[in-house]
């Protein structure tokens, strides 16, 4: 831990707490400030993304907070068709505000059918375009969007065209790894998961409550 600085240590509990509060002050009027030259309200296109674990997790958190303020959620998950996750059970729970629609088959690799592939991720695209353009749902989760797009199963322009003429309130959220360059510069908020440490290196299997 650092040493106090010989002005500090010379202080007492009294000043020291005296200089934090007028230091905090400080900090909040300049923060107060900022926060009131932003008056803009819009949809936010938001894009998780990297090689790190939790993109879908941080997505899914965005979910139940949606939730929690009274919005209705859609949600397209492009290749976890066949899984069960412990989110959509959740989820399930709440048939009323959330629609969630699973395609696919698993990763591509696990499938190793590229046509098969590309006709679940249009089929998938055609469900979430509705979710994107509709009246009703204002949070959109298209969930592992990126892995389709890496792989040229849907046109990348398409994506960017339906987004860029979604309804101005409407909020999309876009996981995955790879994001597309077109995707990160059309987005408002893009969050990069780095892999910093990971107990499946070390021979730990996916874990139930942790990875689905």
């Amino acid at each position: 831990m650092a040493e106090k600085s010989p002005v500090l240590a010379a202080m007492s509990e009294e000043e020291l707490d005296a200089r934090h509060a007028e230091k905090m002050r400080k900090k909040k009027a300049a923060r107060d400030k900022i926060l009131a030259t932003k008056t803009e309200e819009k949809g936010l296109l938001i894009v998780h993304t990297g090689k790190g674990k939790g993109k879908s997790t941080a997505a899914f958190g965005l979910v139940f907070r949606a939730l929690g303020n009274g919005m209705k959620v859609g949600i397209v998950q492009f290749v976890k068709g066949k899984w069960e996750t412990g989110e959509r059970a959740a989820l399930e729970r709440f048939p009323g505000e959330v629609t969630i629609t699973a395609m696919g088959d698993g990763f591509t690799w696990e499938t190793q059918d590229r046509r098969r592939d590309i006709e679940a991720a249009k089929a998938a695209w055609e469900r979430a375009k509705a979710f994107i353009m509709d009246d009703e749902h204002q949070l959109v989760l298209l969930d592992e969007l990126n892995i389709v797009l890496r792989y040229d199963y849907l046109d990348v322009a398409e994506v960017l065209e339906v987004l860029a003429a979604r309804p101005p309130m409407k909020h999309v959220v876009v996981t995955g790894r790879n994001a597309k360059e077109e995707l990160i510069e059309a987005a408002d908020l893009v969050t990069e998961m780095e892999a910093v440490k990971h107990p499946f290196r070390s021979g730990v299997k996916a874990q139930k409550g942790i990875e689905f």
